[in-house]
């Protein structure tokens, strides 16, 4: 049997596996093993260890547990219960004002924890009953927040662009400035999106009642924004800013915000060794379970490409009519189509290696090509049947909110997704400009 054959029945396996309920870190060992061992036999097990190791030993990869400590860390110390109070406030007679606050929060918690379960499932529990006790439409509060919590895949530090950046083979803190824009982009197309909503249908997204908002007064609310709004952002500053700025490396610029995240736990009065306690083994399940993946992926990847499973895409790629540009949009096709089965770590590990060759003998800047992949892989944690984001909303929403309010809720935000994906693909200076501008 030829190579060929063994790699496409490799990758047929993998699903079929993967449809038959088997976890997706053992799907991509067992199937890796098998075929590689038939195509050549004992030199996938002495190629292995050399290549687990360069991946597991990268400098850089010691800073996804830092950035994982950081958002257990703020999700123990409620940041978002307490900024989703302030914003609720300032938002006053605006149609649509609470809506816009679960992005703005989104934003922030993305760009502090970066974990799209602790930031739906905060917002799930803090923002989702209040919304429908003010009238709030239950498919735009629902797909409000699912959005809002996928947002921390490509505002920076992502752990998606950290992976990116190992695959590609370009700097994080490059990633890091060239997502910069691309992400807030797409928080202001939602925020137009939910303002919209407010103008047009006004019962679907109402105002906070007046005597709510009266029951603050003004110098006391904004006393509270100070001192809820500055840690978080200083935060932020303090890790994106000392990385975009070439001050720190990703991984030491973790380390800085996993101490600082302890610092705004201490200021908010919520720091205590249950909560380190918590947050450490939350974050050893975390990365144990991530770096799992990582090395089993390894073995599959090994054997496809040992298998001439990268020759095959390539001759897939020449069948394409229209050049390079119907070839990155063949990428992002397979890439959505999987990610309404396989989570983000899987389609980089698999899907991503196998186009590189492409793009790299096309010439095509691989750090626009990074933000298009990390724009598309948000796509997968609002996709059913597989969309975490769905999951974890439907495990802490009340029993009032009908499952297909959450899954029709979110089909509007996979839309503006794709809309944002096209802007950066037709102007890619929106991610290309910042990481010029500075000097990376």
């Amino acid at each position: 049997m030829s190579n060929e054959i063994l790699a496409i029945l490799c990758l047929v396996s993998f699903f079929v596996l993967l449809t038959a309920g088997i976890p997706v870190a053992l799907t991509l060992a067992v199937t890796g093993f098998f075929f590689g061992y038939l195509g050549f036999g004992d030199t996938l097990f002495q190629l292995l260890p050399a290549r687990i190791f360069g991946v597991t030993g990268n400098y850089t990869m010691i800073a996804i547990p830092l950035f994982v400590f950081m958002g257990m860390m703020l999700e123990k110390s409620r940041v978002a219960e307490e900024l989703m109070d302030v914003i609720g406030h300032l938002s006053g007679n605006l149609r649509g004002g609470m809506g816009v606050g679960i992005i703005v929060v989104g934003v922030l918690m993305g760009a502090t924890t970066g974990i799209v379960g602790a930031t739906v499932v905060t917002l799930g529990l803090l923002t989702l009953p209040a919304l429908l006790r003010r009238g709030y439409d239950p498919k735009l509060a629902c797909g409000a927040i699912c959005a809002s919590g996928s947002l921390g895949q490509i505002i920076p530090p992502s752990l998606v662009l950290i992976l990116l950046g190992d695959i590609l083979g370009q700097s994080v803190g490059t990633l890091f400035a060239a997502a910069m824009l691309p992400g807030l982009l797409l928080a202001g197309i939602y925020i137009l999106y939910i303002l919209m909503i407010g103008w047009l249908q006004p019962h679907r997204a109402p105002t906070v009642p007046l005597e709510e908002r009266d029951a603050l007064a003004r110098k006391d609310l904004w006393i509270k924004v100070l001192k809820v709004g500055l840690p978080p952002i200083g935060l932020i500053v303090a890790v994106l800013g000392s990385i975009i700025g070439g001050i720190a490396a990703p991984t030491e610029a973790a380390s800085m915000g996993a101490l600082g995240s302890i610092l705004v736990a201490a200021i908010s009065r919520r720091f205590s060794l249950k909560v380190l306690r918590d947050t450490v083994l939350a974050t050893a399940k975390t990365t144990a379970g991530m770096f799992f993946i990582l090395i089993c992926s390894q073995v599959f990847s090994l054997a496809f490409r040992g298998l001439q499973g990268e020759q095959l895409v390539h001759d897939l790629f020449e069948l394409v009519p229209g050049g390079i540009n119907a070839d990155i949009w063949f990428m992002m096709l397979i890439i959505f189509v999987l990610g309404f089965f396989i989570e983000w770590i899987e389609i980089s590990y698999i899907a991503v290696p196998l186009f590189l060759p492409i793009l790299q003998n096309a010439g095509v800047d691989l750090v626009w090509v990074a933000v298009l992949i990390a724009l598309n892989l948000q796509s997968s944690f609002l996709t059913p049947p597989f969309g975490w984001s769905l999951f974890f909303l439907r495990g802490v929403a009340p029993k009032s909110v009908a499952t297909t309010d959450i899954y029709r809720g979110v089909i509007p935000f996979i839309f503006l997704q794709g809309v944002s994906l096209m802007l950066v693909f037709f102007y890619p200076k929106v991610a290309t400009w910042l990481p010029k501008a500075i000097g990376w």
